[in-house]
């Protein structure tokens, strides 16, 4: 009887046949990531949200940015960022958790944004690649031995 051997591209078929795929485009994060989690994008701020990430003008001419949960009304110290680098911090777990999710069209569409979503998306694919391998191990298959297992006794 011969071994079933577990490889990357027998891994990467099983992924493919989920609709898993390792470098998607944005579009296809944003459409997979939604199937998965069932979170949703709104962009008119009168939609009801559970979360909002937009950005405000000071009276000064600054621009700051805002991540709030509290109906779009941040509380200054906790949601509202001077700096662009964490402000999307809390975008992962509002999405983990299916909430509807406020963004203006024209911020989605910026590359923090879509740099954030394309984390999110490597992260569940490591975990959908981790589950596969487990399926297939349940399913008979062995890890392919490497050059110094093979030549160990």
């Amino acid at each position: 009887m011969s071994k079933k051997i577990l490889t990357e591209e027998l891994i990467v078929k099983r992924l493919k046949k989920k609709g898993i795929i390792e470098d998607p485009d944005i579009d296809t994060i944003k459409e997979k990531l939604k199937e998965f989690y069932d979170y949703e994008f709104v962009h008119s701020f009168g939609q009801r949200a559970n979360i909002y990430f937009y950005t405000e003008t000071t009276a000064d001419g600054y621009e700051v940015w805002i991540a709030s949960e509290t109906d779009g009304v941040p509380c200054v110290g906790e949601d509202v960022y001077y700096y662009e680098t964490q402000w999307l911090d809390k975008l992962p777990n509002a999405i983990y958790d299916g909430l509807i999710i406020y963004v203006d069209e024209y911020n989605l569409e910026e590359s923090d944004f879509q740099y954030k979503l394309e984390e999110i998306w490597q992260e569940y694919y490591e975990e959908a690649h981790s589950q596969v391998i487990d399926e297939l191990l349940d399913e008979g298959y062995e890890e392919e031995k490497s050059e110094e297992q093979r030549y160990e006794h």
